[in-house]
């Protein structure tokens, strides 16, 4: 079988030499994760070139995502570097404060102050220390410790249930977009949106920068929940951000939430990442839990496209294995198609005349026996999309002779990118000839088999697939005879 889950991983210490990085791409990396929390902006840019020049010399595609810091609201630093809290103790958090001590610590976020009142629950820590706001006054917050811990310096905070006021785009991260659109990211994820705006802004923001990558909104805030359809209409892609949404909305409710934007995203032909702590326990370990195994299939079974490691490859022992693992996981999986909602699906009414054709052809390749290979002509990649939102064992093929279209579609479920020249001097006969041929090459299909082909035309136009073929192969050279 050929995997269709895609799988990202995030690029770090563990995962940053040539080597380690073209032993993940031949385990089965697709997408690389670069985190703009960490590393400066020659780091990120070294780093996706050093995949494209690996990825160039094994003949492939690999997408590059960079993703943004966002307002991550963060404690400031100990004199001592940590300390530890007690339940019932009282703890300030100090928008004033320069260095921190046991009874108060400073602020990177000094707006916190005017979000909060008594009453309010603060989580630190990824929510390993709870805190109840006593009272608000001024710079300081007054807490009392609900559940201890050990409290270091930059540890993150949120607000049970939401409600934190910080803008969604910092000036780092306005300055990590003109970063992404220098070396030309092929997606930005956006962290923390809370509303379509903060998607708007930054699709103008990076097209000011001359950057025109696909835009990722990460759901990991609790109003984003409820600002979820108008966020995902604004995006180019989602990400189920479990990290932080668990921690604000509590870990029980997040399951039920993942299916609920993987549907959402599927539903407006979004591509759709699910993230975090999906094989945690193997930055120490060469095989994952079997929980960490049914996490990644349970994923796969609800439809995402692609499936991310972040610690695991970026400063885990194992960043290779951590890939093959899912790799393994993702075939067994998808094993299993979701038939019913393919039904649902292909009945639905289209507007565009090339989205109807991706429709056709895939419920073609889906019902006629001995289709081998869904191959699509394709400028800008929609029609693959559209097609890749219907689970099918059919391969598709994305033939594109455009560099940015073949990296975009290493996130769509189930398409993979070929680079294949096609312009206005071709006539359609003799490029659904190359296409067969192509494919035979890299043994997609052989003689007798069928395939499915989608072009448009006039030849070379983007948006202008209007007709499908089904071709058996090796009749044209039968023909010519």
């Amino acid at each position: 079988m050929i995997r269709r889950t895609k799988i990202v991983a995030t690029l770090g210490p563990a995962s940053s030499d040539a080597k380690v990085l073209d032993r993940m791409m031949e385990a089965g990396l697709d997408v690389v994760r670069l985190n703009f929390s960490h590393g400066t902006a020659q780091d990120h840019i070294d780093r996706a070139e050093l995949v494209r020049s690996l990825a160039r010399a094994r003949g492939r595609a690999i997408g590059v995502l960079a993703d943004l810091q966002g307002p991550k609201i963060r404690v400031g630093k100990f004199a001592e570097g940590k300390i530890t809290l007690a339940i019932g103790d009282r703890f300030i958090l100090d928008a004033n404060c320069t260095l921190g001590n046991q009874e108060r610590v400073g602020l990177d976020y000094k707006e916190l102050p005017n979000d909060l009142e008594r009453g309010a629950t603060l989580l630190l820590d990824d929510g390993r220390i709870e805190m109840w706001v006593e009272e608000v006054k001024g710079a300081e917050i007054i807490c009392r410790v609900m559940q201890g811990g050990v409290l270091s310096n930059n540890k993150g905070i949120n607000r049970k249930g939401g409600g934190l006021s910080a803008s969604a785009l910092t000036e780092k991260d306005k300055e990590d977009l003109r970063t992404a659109a220098a070396f030309q990211a092929d997606y930005i994820a956006i962290s923390f949106p809370r509303s379509a705006d903060d998607m708007h802004l930054a699709r103008r923001l990076l097209r000011e920068a001359g950057g025109y990558g696909m835009l990722v909104a990460k759901i990991e805030r609790a109003e984003a929940i409820e600002a979820l359809e108008e966020i995902v209409i604004a995006s180019d892609a989602i990400m189920v951000a479990r990290g932080d949404l668990g921690v604000e909305v509590g870990d029980a409710a997040v399951p039920a939430l993942q299916k609920k934007i993987i549907r959402m995203a599927r539903k407006y032909n979004r591509p759709v990442i699910t993230a975090t702590q999906m094989l945690e326990s193997m930055i120490q370990n060469p095989i994952p839990t079997r929980a960490e195994v049914s996490d990644v299939a349970n994923a796969v079974l609800d439809g995402t496209d692609a499936v991310m490691l972040s610690a695991e490859t970026a400063a885990g022992n194992y960043p290779v294995e951590a890939i093959a693992a899912m790799h393994r996981v993702c075939i067994e999986a998808e094993k299993e198609r979701d038939l019913e909602y393919n039904a649902k699906r292909l009945e639905t009414t289209v507007a565009r005349v090339d989205e109807s054709v991706a429709l056709a052809a895939i419920f073609t390749a889906t019902h006629l026996d001995n289709v081998r290979a869904i191959a699509s002509l394709t400028q800008s990649g929609s029609t693959c999309l559209w097609m890749s939102r219907i689970s099918t064992a059919v391969p598709i093929y994305a033939l594109t002779p455009e560099v940015a279209t073949r990296r975009k579609v290493t996130l769509y479920r189930g398409v993979y990118p070929i680079n294949f020249q096609q312009d206005s001097h071709h006539n359609r006969e003799s490029l659904l000839i190359e296409a067969e041929e192509e494919l035979r090459r890299r043994g997609a299909v052989r003689e007798g088999d069928l395939i499915v082909l989608t072009i448009g035309e006039p030849i070379g136009q983007s948006g202008g697939t209007n007709t499908m073929k089904i071709v058996k192969v090796g009749a044209y050279k039968q023909k010519s005879r």
